[in-house]
C-alpha cells in the first residue's frame, strides 16, 4: 500500500515537474525585482493608416450631426405644433401669387407666428405636389399653432363677404354698388352690358375679388335663369321672344314688389297687348326720361311726363318699349312665364301698398276716384302720378307704379 501511494505521488511530482520544467531557485534579491510586463501587441499597419484615422472622425461628426437633426426636428415639430404669440384674432390677408417664403416671413411681422424659418421649412412637408397656400384674407384665431395656421390657409376657407343687388335695379344702378363696395378690386368695363342682363341676388366674394368676376357671375346666373324658366313658359304666353319676355318681367318688377300679385300685373298686360292697347306703365316715362341712372327721389312724375315722346313712354309708344327697364328677379320672370288668366285690363294703387284690379273701365274709373280721395285725405297730390287723359278713353288708364 505504501509503496503503491508513493509511486502514485512520484508519478505526480514529476508530471507537474515535466509540465513546467525545472524548478529553478532564486536568489532573495531576485524574488523581489518586479517582473517585466510584457509588450503590447504591435498595432497593424492598417490600424495606424491616416485613412482609417478620418474616417472614424467623420462617423464621429456624422453621429454628431444626426443627434443635432434629430433633436433640432423635434424642437421644430414642438414650435409648429404649440400654440402661436397670437393674443387676439386678428384678420391676415393672403395676396394673390404670394409665395411660402413671403407669406411666413409676413405671419411672423404680424406676431401671428413665432418663427418664419421654422413654419416655411416644416410648412413646405406638408404640401403635395401643386399644392400651395390660397390668396385671400382669412380669420387667425389667438394662440393657433402653426400647424393650424397652415392648415386654414391651405384649405382656402378664407372670410367671405358678400354684395346685395335688389330686384328692379338697372344695370347702371348695380355698377354703381360694385364701384362703392371697399372690399371688391378692380374696374369695371367700360361697356356696360345691355339692361336685363344681370341677376340680381346676394353674391358671396373673398377680398381680392375683381369686380369683373362678380359682373361675369351676374351675367352668367341671370342667362340661366331666363332660359330655364323660359323653357316652363305657358304654352298659350303670347310673346315671341325671350328679349320680349325678360322686357315685360322688367316692367311687372317695377310696378310692383308684391309677390302675390305679380302674376296677376303681368296678366293685365298680356291683355292689353293682346288688344292692341297701350301698356301705359309709369315705369317705362322714367326709365325715358332718366335711362339707367333712375329717377331723382324728390322728382314725382308729372302730367306733362306722359305726353313725351321717348322709346320707352308706354303712353305714347303702342307695345312694348324696345328692350327691358331694369333687372327683373325671378319672381317677376316666372309671373310673366306663368301668368293670371284674367280678363282684367286695369289696375290702380290701392293706398296700402297694393293695386286693385278691374276689367272694365267703368270699375276702373270708379276705383281711380277711391284713390285719388285716399291721396287727397293724406294731403298728397293725386295729380302727380295721373294721366291727363279723359277717363272716358280706355287706352288712357292709371297704371301707378309701386316701386321706382
Amino acid at each position: 500500500m505504501t509503496d503503491n501511494n508513493q509511486n502514485s505521488g512520484g508519478s505526480f511530482g514529476r508530471g507537474a515537474e515535466s509540465a513546467k520544467g525545472p524548478i529553478i531557485p532564486k536568489s532573495p534579491t531576485e524574488a523581489l525585482r518586479p517582473e517585466r510586463v510584457p509588450a503590447p501587441p504591435r498595432r497593424s499597419r492598417k490600424a495606424r493608416s491616416q485613412l482609417v484615422i478620418f474616417l472614424n472622425f467623420l462617423m464621429t461628426i456624422l453621429v454628431a450631426v444626426c443627434a443635432l437633426a434629430v433633436a433640432g426636428f423635434f424642437y421644430a415639430m414642438s414650435v409648429y405644433q404649440g400654440p402661436g404669440p397670437l393674443e387676439t384674432n386678428t384678420n391676415f390677408v393672403v395676396r394673390s401669387g404670394a409665395g411660402l417664403a413671403e407669406i411666413a416671413n409676413s405671419l411672423e411681422r404680424n406676431g401671428i407666428i413665432a418663427d418664419a424659418r421654422i413654419f416655411r421649412h416644416v410648412t413646405s412637408t406638408y404640401l403635395n405636389d401643386g399644392e400651395s397656400l390660397k390668396a385671400g384674407e382669412y380669420e387667425i384665431k389667438a394662440q393657433a399653432s402653426m400647424k393650424e395656421v397652415m392648415e386654414l390657409l391651405k384649405s382656402g376657407k378664407s372670410i367671405l363677404y358678400s354684395i346685395s343687388m335688389p330686384e328692379g335695379l338697372t344695370v347702371k344702378q348695380m355698377f354703381k354698388k360694385l364701384i362703392d363696395d371697399p372690399v371688391l378690386e378692380g374696374d369695371l368695363p367700360a361697356e356696360l352690358p345691355v339692361e336685363g342682363a344681370l341677376r340680381p341676388d346676394t353674391y358671396k366674394f373673398s377680398r381680392g375679388t375683381k369686380r369683373s368676376e362678380i359682373i361675369s357671375q351676374m351675367t352668367a346666373a341671370q342667362t340661366k335663369l331666363i332660359d330655364q324658366i323660359w323653357e316652363r313658359r305657358d304654352p298659350d304666353l303670347a310673346l315671341k321672344t325671350k328679349e320680349e319676355f325678360v322686357t315685360l318681367a322688367s316692367i311687372v318688377e317695377k310696378e310692383t314688389g308684391k309677390d302675390d300679385e305679380r302674376a296677376h300685373v303681368a296678366s293685365v298686360f298680356l291683355n292689353r297687348l293682346a288688344k292692341g292697347m297701350r301698356l301705359q306703365s309709369d315705369p317705362t316715362i322714367i326709365y325715358g326720361l332718366f335711362g339707367g341712372d333712375g329717377k331723382p327721389a324728390d322728382r314725382p312724375i308729372y302730367q306733362s311726363d306722359l305726353k313725351k315722346e321717348t322709346p320707352y313712354n308706354t303712353y305714347v309708344i303702342k307695345g312694348l318699349p324696345p328692350g327691358p327697364i331694369a333687372n327683373p328677379g325671378r319672381a317677376a320672370l316666372e309671373a310673366v312665364a306663368q301668368p293670371w288668366k284674367t280678363k282684367d285690363l286695369y289696375f290702380v294703387a290701392d293706398g296700402t301698398g297694393g293695386h286693385i284690379f278691374a276689367a272694365t273701365l267703368e270699375e276702373h274709373n270708379a276705383n281711380v276716384r277711391n284713390w285719388r280721395k285716399m291721396e287727397a285725405a293724406r294731403g298728397e297730390d293725386p295729380g302727380a302720378a295721373v294721366d291727363a287723359q279723359p277717363e272716358s278713353d280706355p287706352d288712357a288708364v292709371t297704371v301707378k307704379k309701386k316701386k321706382n
